[in-house]
């Protein structure tokens, strides 16, 4: 690299060696070799290339010089090498070309003899775009308009970031800035804003119809879905006509949302900057918006019956100052990610309903379809007088939804948030005839345009719009020409997925009444068909508790007295008394053990008064209770003597938590324990398993949202403390419910052998791994979702239906409509995605037709050979384009397994 900063390999070189007549001093740093010519045959050689950067040698080392300094004049309105015999030099002889290589200043003559075009036809002809239309004197070239197109997209680099790197690459000191780099940025901002627009129109055929721009009508320039349903395009002739066991084929998904990142700055006007795209796209006609909104200005929000949702509580209160929009609604393609035509608008405070109204049919005003699955993050309010709601947009609006099946959802990632109700009436997961659609596609698209918020909200209305409309058109494309390798992978998992879950419900059902299962069956159909029958996800028998046990117990015991079949030795602690209170003392035991390992090394006196005055108390209701304990089970002595039996002269009493209580479940098959005992021990143990199971889910589930909580709102270090201490203090509470557990199941174990117990109770109670199975059904780590989710035995509580209790029968009727909703999602997936690929070569086919036909769109025009030449070869390109991309979709689609990493070739696809 030192090595060039001289002559290289030139150094000997003394005269140059295309007219051997001069000393080589100039260098052109952007060609491949590095030679040296004369100044004379420097400007010959780069006539071509006008806009290199060029170095002389001033005998120490190369310096900066111009092509312009050198006499090099580029010539418009000729062929090169022609020569015009009335050049006309451009304004003041100061022009300034914008190129990939940096920012030139050029010297630059039209064209004025009688072949002469206006400068801008001539400017545009070279590929040199004008920054104005009257004596211009900056154009950019078409090669760094399309860079920074494509860099705008992909790695959202804003226009004042990539001039300053085109700036910097003409001069990275600052020593010696040229003149023309201090007022060209607005002009390049401007330039830009224009080839957007015209790269729009030019897309869309604009540039092939009679009329060009004047009679582009609204959503006219927008990428549409080709998997959606769109009627005379993809969908057969008699679609509506379709059995209602398969209508629901073609069914349009939607997703709503808001995304409050986009906003903009209280600066500039409609009137002083106008948006050039009048809802030629994705944003609404800003004019009728803006109009039906101050209409309705007043209009009160209508409060949330759910939960406490911001969208919809805190719509009024949302920070507006110093913005003339918080951000931006939109409606979108939920099962494809794509924006819908007329379907995006600004949001002037918050996410009212008066935007979101209006969003919505003005999207829907363009889909003719009778099957409408609508997804909305705050559904279950939002919907609830939509149609009254309706009646006060403009009639062109008006749905006729009487006619049409429609259904609205929440997304699945915000289920979670609402209360129980719409967690069921209101999920994708067991809605029927919506596939595995998860209703979050307007995220996946903010996670894209988010990195240019802070450029928009910098702009006046109609470059955020024009610019945005542009990104989502962008979008909307990437999403085009992927869903071929998308839709393969999908399908390619639904099947495998369809398998196992089929499998799963079957075996399942193996385990089942036959009966039960064809009830079950008819209502979760009947619940699905019509929301206001019984809904069969709800819990309907409410599990037993360790008091209802006691006071079933107090009954039995009532009953004994009331017929003289009472054993009780002690007049105020009948034997299931005893027992209970032993398996209290239990747990004071374990309680007092995490209470001492809880004080660490470095305990105060304070503390360790307190956890000794703890033990001493409990000390003295162990005496007591073993007292009462020897009249129901004497033998306990003999074995509390074999205990403290000293084995030698180290050997000390052993702490109060180490006691051994000797319940039945303890003393073991041989003793002379009643059979009562047993039997009482058993019915409470196997509460004190149930009870266990619940704390350690509520535990988990609250350990859950304190770790949520903590990530999202807990800022500093004294604040990370606190929020730490409490969820440490719940990980001990979940050590002790599972420490409970595991204790009632080996008492249960015991007992089950010498009640000689049948094998069911272990398929409820299941060996309990820590490691594994303490997470929460939403833990924030867990990978699962409702519709592929395998449960972990905590959540659910299988067993044999013939053994079952009510409140067993209950849980199995619930864990069997979810086994079969999640078999019936990914079934219907499967058909789904069929279904969508056969729509998309439809759609394709379609549109490469629709290309063709724009070849005809001006014939009857009077157009010189070369305008007819281009038109015809722009519209056959895009025709072969369509077609390209349905061979390869089809192609892809019937591959028996899609490779790992699939490549598509993007430079086909270049429109």
């Amino acid at each position: 690299m030192i090595r060039l900063e001289g002559h290289g390999d030139y150094t000997k070189d003394s005269l140059c060696r295309y007219c051997q007549e001069h000393a080589p001093t100039i260098q052109c740093k952007d060609c491949f070799l590095l030679e040296l010519y004369c100044p004379s045959c420097t400007v010959e050689r780069h006539r071509n290339l006008p806009l290199h950067h060029l170095q002389r040698w001033n005998g120490n080392y190369f310096e900066r010089i111009t092509l312009k300094s050198l006499g090099l004049c580029i010539q418009l309105g000729h062929r090169i090498g022609d020569t015009c015999c009335n050049p006309h030099r451009a304004f003041n002889d100061d022009f300034v070309i914008i190129d990939t290589t940096g920012i030139h200043e050029v010297a630059l003559d039209f064209c004025a003899c009688g072949t002469m075009q206006t400068h801008v036809k001539q400017l545009l002809r070279s590929q040199l775009f004008p920054a104005t239309i009257t004596d211009p004197k900056t154009a950019a070239t078409f090669g760094v308009l399309k860079q920074y197109h494509l860099l705008s997209f992909e790695s959202k680099t804003s226009a004042f970031e990539f001039y300053q790197g085109l700036a910097r690459l003409s001069d990275n000191t600052g020593v010696d800035p040229p003149k023309e780099l201090q007022d060209r940025y607005a002009t390049f901002l401007r330039v830009v804003h224009e080839w957007r627009i015209l790269k729009l129109l030019k897309h869309f055929a604009r540039g092939h119809c009679p009329d060009g721009v004047v009679t582009t009508e609204p959503r006219q320039c927008a990428v549409l879905c080709p998997a959606c349903p769109h009627p005379g395009k993809n969908l057969p002739e008699d679609w509506k006509n379709a059995s209602l066991n398969k209508r629901w084929l073609y069914a349009l998904f939607i997703g709503i949302d808001a995304n409050f990142r986009l906003k903009r700055k209280l600066v500039s006007s409609d009137i002083v900057d106008p948006g050039i795209s009048k809802g030629w796209s994705y944003f609404v006609e800003e004019k009728a918006y803006k109009s039906y909104l101050e209409d309705n200005k007043d209009r009160n929000q209508e409060r949330s019956t759910c939960a406490s949702h911001n969208a919809v509580n805190m719509a009024d209160t949302k920070k507006s100052r110093g913005l003339a929009a918080t951000g931006v609604g939109t409606v979108d393609c939920a099962r494809h990610n794509m924006k819908l035509r007329n379907a995006v608008g600004d949001l002037q405070k918050g996410e009212k309903y008066v935007n979101m109204d209006y969003l919505f049919f003005s999207a829907m005003k363009h889909h003719n379809v009778i099957v409408l699955n609508v997804s909305y993050d705050i559904a279950c309010q939002w919907s609830k007088h939509l149609w009254s709601r309706m009646s006060n947009l403009p009639s062109v609006f008006h749905l006729d939804y009487d006619k049409k099946s429609i259904k609205f959802l929440i997304p699945k990632f915000h289920l979670p948030a609402h209360i129980k109700p719409c967690q069921i009436d209101f999920s994708f997961n067991f809605s029927r005839h919506v596939g595995r659609t998860d209703g979050k596609a307007p995220e996946r698209g903010w996670a894209n345009i988010n990195p240019i918020a802070s450029s928009t909200k910098e702009m006046g209305p109609g470059s955020q719009c024009d610019m945005l409309d542009d990104h989502f058109g962008d979008w909307n494309w990437k999403c085009f020409t992927q869903l071929g390798r998308l839709t393969a992978r999908k399908l390619a998992n639904a099947i495998e997925q369809k398998a196992d879950h089929q499998c799963e419900l079957l075996e399942l059902e193996s385990c089942l009444l036959v009966q039960d299962i064809s009830e079950w069956r008819i209502d979760v159909e009947a619940w699905e068909w019509d929301r206001m029958q019984s809904n069969p996800f709800k819990v309907r028998v409410a599990p037993e508790t360790q008091a209802t046990v006691w006071l079933e117990l107090a009954r039995i015991e009532a009953a004994e007295l009331e017929y003289g079949t009472n054993i009780s030795l002690h007049a105020d602690v009948p034997p299931s008394i005893l027992i209970s209170s032993g398996m209290d003392l239990e747990e004071q035991q374990r309680c007092l053990s995490y209470e001492i390992v809880a004080l660490g090394a470095h305990a105060t006196d304070h503390q360790l008064a307190k956890v000794q005055q703890h033990a001493n108390a409990l000390r003295r209701k162990i005496d007591v209770w073993q007292d009462i304990q020897l009249l129901y089970m004497p033998f306990v002595s003999r074995l509390r003597a074999n205990e403290e039996c000293p084995h030698s002269s180290m050997d000390v009493t052993p702490a109060v938590e180490a006691i051994n209580l000797w319940l039945p479940s303890g003393v073991g098959p041989d003793t002379q324990c009643s059979a009562q005992l047993h039997r009482f021990e058993w019915m409470l143990r196997y509460t004190q398993a149930n009870d266990a199971l619940k704390d350690i889910r509520n535990l988990l589930h609250l350990r859950s949202h304190l770790d949520k909580f903590k990530d999202n709102n807990i800022v500093g270090q004294a604040a990370n403390t606190r929020a730490r201490s409490t969820i440490n203090k719940t990980e001990v509470k979940v050590s002790m419910a599972a420490e409970r557990y595991e204790v009632a199941r080996a008492a249960l174990t015991t007992l089950a052998q010498i009640l000689d117990e049948g094998p069911a109770w272990k398929d409820i109670f299941r060996p309990l791994n820590r490691n594994r199975d303490l997470k929460s059904l939403k833990d924030m780590w867990e990978k699962e979702t409702e519709g592929t989710r395998h449960l972990l035995w905590i959540w659910k509580t299988p067993g044999v239906a013939e053994d079952a209790s009510v409140g067993l029968h209950d849980a199995l009727h619930i864990e069997w409509c979810k086994a079969h909703a999640r078999a019936m999602r990914w079934e219907e997936e499967v058909d789904l995605l069929k279904e969508e690929q056969q729509r998309v070569i439809a759609f394709l086919d379609w549109q490469a037709g629709w290309w063709w036909s724009q070849q005809q769109g001006r014939e009857s025009e009077f157009l010189d050979d070369c305008l007819r030449e281009g038109l015809k070869a722009y519209a056959e390109r895009q025709a072969s384009l369509h077609r390209a991309l349905s061979a390869h979709f089809q192609a892809l689609w019937t591959t028996p397994t899609l490779p790992a990493a699939t490549s598509i070739d993007t430079a086909m696809f270049t429109v």
